[in-house]
This record gives C-alpha cells, sequence and structure tokens, in this order.
C-alpha cells in the first residue's frame, strides 16, 4: 500500500537518509584516499594521482546507466525496491574494492579489477538518488519539502565528515607506509559492516509512490519537461564541480599546499560537517523564502569570495587561514546549494519523478563530477597555479547562476 499523502514514521525517514549516507561514504571514500590508492594500484607513475583520480572519474560513467534502470524501477514498481536494489550492489562493489589485491601482488590485473568495482559502484550510486529524493518529497509534511529533501545532501556531506573522520584516526594511528600499502582498505571496509543493517532497515520501509498511478494510463511524455532537465542540469553541474573542488580539499591540502596528512584529512571532517548544517539551514529557508532567493542570493555571494579565499589559503600558509576559508566555502555551497534538488523533484510529476531526477542527476554529475579532480589536478600541473580550483569554481557558478535566474519558483506546486 502506498504511504504517500500520509504521515509516515520518522524511522521510515531516518532510513532512507541512513541509507542514501553509506552509499555515499562508500563514494567518496575513494576520494578521500585518492593519494594512497593511486600507490597501490599505480606505483612506480609519475601520474599516479593523476591516474588514481582517473579511475575515481571512472566511477561516474556507469552512474547514467544505473540511474535509467534502477530509477525506472522506482516509477515502476516502487521507491522502497530500487532502493534496496542500489544499496546491495553499492555493498558488493565496496567490498570488492577493499579486498582488490594490490598491483605488485598480481600486476595490470589490480587497476582493472578495482576500475571494474569502481563502475559498479557508479552503477548502484546512479539509481540511488532519484528514488530517495522521491520518496523523501512525497513523505513530507505540507510546507516542509525543502527541509526533507535537504536531508538528501545534508546524508551526503554528514558522509564526507565520516570519511574524514576515519583518515584522520588511520593518519594518526598508521604509518605513512601502512596507511598505503593496507590502511585505506580499513575504510571500505567499516563502510561494509554496515551493509547488512542498511538492508534490514530498508526492507521495513512504507511505499510513497502514489497509488493513483498505476491506473493513469501511460504516463506523461517527456518533453513537457525538457526545460526542467536544461536547467536543472545546468544548476547541479554548478553545484556539482563547486562541491568535488572543496571534497579535493583533502589532495589540495597534501599536494599542492603540502600540509601533513592529519591537516588534510581534517579539512574533510570540516567541509561534510560545515556543509551538512547548512544543507538543513538552507532547506528551511527554502521553504519560508521560495527556491530561487536562496539559491540566486548565497551563490552570488559565493562568486564573490572564492577568489580571495583561495588566494588567502595559497599565499598565507596557516592551517586557520586554510580552514577558515574553506569553512566559508562550505557555508556557501550548502545554503546555495540546497534547494537545487528540491526544485527539480518538485518539478515533475510522482509517475516519472525517480527516473527522471536520476538521470538528470546522474548525467550532471557523470559529465562534471567524475572530471572534476581530474581536470583540476591537470590545470594545476599545466599552469603551476594553486588559484586553478578558484576559477574552475567560478566559470560554474556563473552557468548555475544563469540557469537560476531562468527557473520558475516551485515551492506552491503539489508533489503529486
Amino acid at each position: 500500500m502506498s504511504a504517500a499523502g500520509k504521515g509516515l514514521a520518522k524511522r521510515h525517514i531516518v532510513a532512507v537518509v541512513m541509507g542514501n549516507g553509506l552509499e555515499f561514504y562508500d563514494f567518496v571514500t575513494y576520494a578521500v584516499f585518492a593519494v594512497q590508492i593511486g600507490q597501490t594500484f599505480f606505483p612506480g607513475s609519475r601520474y599516479q594521482l593523476l591516474l588514481s583520480l582517473a579511475t575515481f572519474g571512472a566511477g561516474f560513467i556507469a552512474r547514467p546507466v544505473g540511474s535509467y534502470f534502477i530509477g525506472r524501477l522506482g516509477d515502476r514498481k516502487g521507491r522502497k525496491p530500487a532502493l534496496l536494489v542500489s544499496f546491495a550492489l553499492m555493498g558488493v562493489a565496496l567490498v570488492g574494492l577493499a579486498l582488490t589485491p594490490s598491483y605488485r601482488a598480481i600486476g595490470l590485473a589490480a587497476p582493472i579489477i578495482a576500475l571494474s568495482f569502481r563502475l559498479l559502484q557508479g552503477f548502484a550510486l546512479g539509481g540511488q538518488v532519484g528514488p530517495a529524493t522521491a520518496y523523501l518529497i512525497e513523505a513530507a509534511p505540507p510546507g516542509k519539502r525543502g527541509l526533507y529533501a535537504s536531508l538528501s545532501y545534508c546524508s551526503q556531506d554528514l558522509s564526507v565528515m565520516m570519511a574524514g573522520i576515519v583518515g584522520v584516526i588511520l593518519s594518526n594511528t598508521l604509518s605513512a607506509t601502512a596507511l598505503s600499502e593496507w590502511g585505506w582498505r580499513i575504510a571500505f571496509l567499516l563502510g561494509a559492516t554496515i551493509v547488512p543493517f542498511g538492508l534490514i532497515v530498508r526492507r521495513s520501509l512504507e511505499e510513497t509512490l502514489p497509488e493513483a498511478t498505476s491506473d493513469e494510463g501511460p504516463p506523461p511524455p517527456l518533453r513537457p519537461y525538457l526545460r526542467v532537465a536544461l536547467l536543472g542540469g545546468a544548476m547541479l553541474t554548478c553545484g556539482t564541480i563547486c562541491n568535488y573542488v572543496l571534497n579535493y580539499s583533502t589532495t589540495f591540502a597534501l599536494d599542492t599546499l603540502k600540509f601533513g596528512a592529519a591537516i588534510a584529512f581534517g579539512a574533510t571532517i570540516l567541509n561534510g560537517f560545515v556543509t551538512a548544517c547548512f544543507d538543513l539551514v538552507s532547506g528551511w529557508l527554502s521553504d519560508r523564502y521560495g527556491r530561487k532567493p536562496i539559491m540566486l542570493i548565497f551563490y552570488a555571494l559565493f562568486v564573490a569570495v572564492v577568489l580571495p579565499v583561495f588566494y588567502a589559503m595559497s599565499h598565507i600558509h596557516s592551517v586557520a587561514v586554510f580552514y577558515g576559508g574553506l569553512a566559508l566555502l562550505c557555508m556557501l555551497q550548502g545554503l546555495g546549494g540546497g534547494p537545487v534538488l528540491t526544485w527539480i523533484t518538485e518539478s515533475i510529476p510522482a509517475r516519472i519523478r525517480s527516473g527522471a531526477v536520476s538521470v538528470i542527476y546522474a548525467v550532471s554529475i557523470s559529465i562534471f563530477g567524475g572530471s572534476t579532480q581530474f581536470a583540476v589536478k591537470g590545470l594545476l600541473l599545466l599552469t603551476g597555479s594553486s588559484l586553478v580550483p578558484a576559477w574552475y569554481m567560478m566559470g560554474a557558478l556563473v552557468v548555475g547562476l544563469t540557469a537560476m535566474a531562468l527557473a520558475n519558483e516551485t515551492v506552491r506546486r503539489t508533489a503529486r
């Protein structure tokens, strides 16, 4: 029986949010340990970090495919089955990557196997966002869709924080050699221990796909929603590039600023915590004042401060300046980017919501999320300028702000 339109127990909301966070923990842990993973699978190459980041980006290639199949499952059979399938596949990929032998042990087969599990991770995660966000929107009480949808982003950012905490603990308890040889695997296996729990709690979910959708004939045509897809894709491109440049702060601190591993992993904790807090604030503000004003105001402020912040971080070799600048950027990212996914999800009818949101999100993320860290590192090597991340974000912000200015307000629109 569908639970859409009636109050859901909070444990069901918690189950969706926690499962979403666990899947993203698995995915972003790779980015956090990109240096160590590069040393494991690409030893001896001067481009080992670049190759590691390319493998990280490869996980995004499969996301549109997963978004299509698992997202459609969410529209045809319900949000619950789609969420269970995506989580189970992520568990398999997580354990497989953690247990893949090193290049020194099995040679070229090692990076090939790692790449295969990375692609499976991408497939699983590609089908996660649409059903999860659709579930939260449909379960939200009147006037709280923005806040409920912000839980999706909040759980993603808390997963970044958890990955950073694990990184700090491991970097402070293991030698650099041990961290590179096997310590990074612990971070993945810790996530794997949660997989059985995640499957159990997701099996208890009530369905939110409205029952009426099964009796309404064929699904609505997609053409009327092309504008939503284009504008939403541009907004997501902006948020994705900003988010993954900020996630790159761990590698930026290690590789460019030459800080120690503990400071670099501390940046990941700060990033996740600050962004998660302001994701929720953004959701509440967007319910009160609308999606569009909140996106425009805070992303405009982001444009104004990003270059000075990176200049200060690069030219004042201070941990306090680095952390302070990063915190400011993460706050603006959380405030400005939070309403984007809400706007897309409530702009699309329930009968195609899971699949459409999944595809729009996955295509934007796969193209720009997968390439951002690789591109930033490549441009840093090419130009030698530590301001490359700032210029890269500024370009994305201009695109995002243009799309936001063209968007219609959706805060009063029905979610059914």
